[in-house]
């Protein structure tokens, strides 16, 4: 379960692009005293007409609704209705830039297309409508209800593009979580690593760890396979989405619910009190440690019900998702530096293979990490570079992996009114680098080095993750953060490592647990010995 839980992870582990389509802002302006305005989101092609990017340079137009028409031919409605207004009709029967044609004909100098389907890009072959020169928009039909509803029958619009900002402020918290979660997850690897240590030392204690550990070590030899695994299970997710995606929602739920009880119940096994158990078939369990396991259960199917509420259900999913990252960096253990080198390269050239190099080889030429990962577009697809309506029906392509860390986007601009509101970063990004942290944590407890490497390592994630949200910024475009967190967090281990002179021992790891090893075979054959001893005399 660990190990598939990890491998979406690293699956989508990178930021999420934004939607390709262009998004503007409708803003409406009732007629009352004073009057009452309200923003609605579009979608419109920037290649067929720009729009202003501020209220300061944009015209207002009486709005015409026209909804009852879908605008294909001329006939449909009355002479001069449209004069210099805006006008708003339905989807459907005709191309968007038909539609267009026929309504600057009839003297409208503004074209909105209501779509009861989910918001898609406009797509139409512009070089058979030079002529059309006014501004042609597609808005979600509930909007124009509500805009009835709340402005009144006599409304002024106007369309505008607000630059997005250069910064978002959910980014920082975006940050903070993600070097909270690494630098927790590496010291509680170290915890576990200190226990381990002393119940060496400590013979009686040495049965009762060995119940209690769950860890799970990855040789160079796993770490192959395991990156083979990562691809061949990212091709099926490119084909297969719409049904994989449900099994994934449902492993990670249950995925979630085990890592926020192990999260939880090590916090509360350091509570001296409420230690009362329950005594069933030979067996005794503490009663608050039931409690517990209700809880996290319950955490998680309210937020497989509820996942697809915006408003608060990402806050959920961020705690079960902190909770996951954390299980797994302490669980998985990377048992010297070679084996970390392997696995960051690799799942490095992964992340840039499927992200840059794909896109020469897929037909529609996307990226196959940012098409499974974004999920595809609503109620709509492509065919041949064209846009094909569907029927609306909710189904899994509104379904989004649930392997993310998701924010509010904090500034205004129009993607806050459109389909993506939500600054994203995969558990890729945090339980990947979280596993050299870990492994940091522990060669520091083995050698008693003062957290030296941990500390060095957990600033370079740091580092990284701001480097990433600044080219992020300078290219406004998804990046894989792994291309950025890997060169920083594996240079400054080897650096530290070379300037104490410890790379030798740095890059084969702690032998203790061969040691150990042996020490407990050791012990095994002793007793056996003495246990063979009373029978042979």
């Amino acid at each position: 379960m660990r190990a598939v839980g990890l491998l979406w992870a690293v699956v989508c582990g990178l930021l999420l692009p934004p939607v390709t389509a262009d998004e503007g802002i409708l803003h409406a302006s009732g007629s009352g005293v004073p009057p009452v305005t309200k923003d609605y989101c579009i979608i419109y092609n920037s290649n067929w007409v720009s729009l202003p990017n501020s209220l300061d340079n944009a015209t207002f137009r009486a709005l015409e609704n026209l909804t009852s028409t879908v605008l294909c031919s001329s006939s449909e409605v009355p002479s001069g209705i449209m004069k210099d207004k805006a006008v708003v009709v339905m989807r459907g029967n005709c191309t968007f830039l038909e539609k267009a044609r026929i309504a600057q004909n009839l003297g409208a100098k503004m074209l909105l297309i209501a779509s009861k389907p989910r918001l898609s890009p406009l797509s139409d072959n512009k070089t058979d409508f030079e002529d059309v020169t006014l501004p042609v928009a597609l808005i979600r039909y509930s909007d124009i209800v509500d805009m009835e509803l709340t402005l009144g029958s006599e409304v002024n619009v106007t369309l505008y593009s607000p630059p997005l900002p250069e910064f978002d402020y959910s980014m920082v918290v975006i940050f903070l979580i993600a070097v909270f979660t690494v630098a927790l997850g590496g010291y509680w690897s170290g915890v576990a690593e200190l226990e381990n240590l002393k119940a060496i030392a400590s013979p009686g204690e040495r049965a009762t760890r060995r119940k209690k550990e769950e860890n799970v070590t990855f040789t160079p030899v796993t770490v192959i396979l395991f990156v083979v695994i990562c691809c061949v299970m990212l091709v099926l997710l490119y084909f297969f989405y719409k049904w994989l995606v449900y099994v994934i929602i449902s492993v990670f739920c249950l995925a979630s619910a085990m890592s926020l009880y192990n999260c939880l119940a090590a916090l509360i096994g350091e509570i001296p009190f409420g230690q009362c158990r329950l005594a069933c078939c030979n067996k005794s369990i503490e009663v608050r440690l039931i409690f517990l396991a209700a809880f996290c259960i319950a955490a998680a199917v309210v937020w497989a019900v509820f996942r697809n509420e915006d408003r608060w259900a990402w806050i959920l999913q961020d705690i079960l998702g902190v909770a996951f990252c954390l299980n797994f960096i302490k669980t998985l253990k990377m048992p010297n530096f070679k084996s970390c080198v392997i696995l960051l390269g690799l799942l490095l050239l992964y992340d840039v293979f499927f992200v840059f190099i794909t896109p020469f080889i897929t037909k529609n030429g996307a990226s196959i990490m940012v098409e499974v990962a974004a999920g595809p577009f609503g109620n709509s697809e492509k065919n041949d570079g064209n846009l094909v309506e569907v029927p609306t029906e909710r189904s899994a392509p509104h379904e989004k992996l649930p392997v993310v860390i998701r924010v509010p986007r904090l500034g205004y601009s129009a993607s806050t009114l459109c389909d993506m509101p939500f600054s994203l970063l995969g558990f890729g990004d945090i339980i990947v680098p979280g596993l050299l942290v870990a492994y940091c944590r522990r060669f520091d407890v083995q050698t008693s080095s003062s957290s030296v490497y941990y500390i060095s390592c957990t600033i370079a994630y740091a580092i990284g993750m701001v480097l990433t949200f600044v080219v992020l910024a300078l290219m406004k475009m998804g990046q894989p953060a792994l291309l950025y967190l890997v060169p920083c967090t594996l240079l400054t281990s080897s650096l530290v490592a070379w300037k104490r002179k410890e790379m030798k021992k740095f890059w084969k790891g702690s032998s203790y647990q061969m040691m150990e090893h042996l020490d407990y075979t050791g012990n095994e054959e002793s007793t056996a010995s003495a246990s063979e001893q009373p029978g042979g005399q």
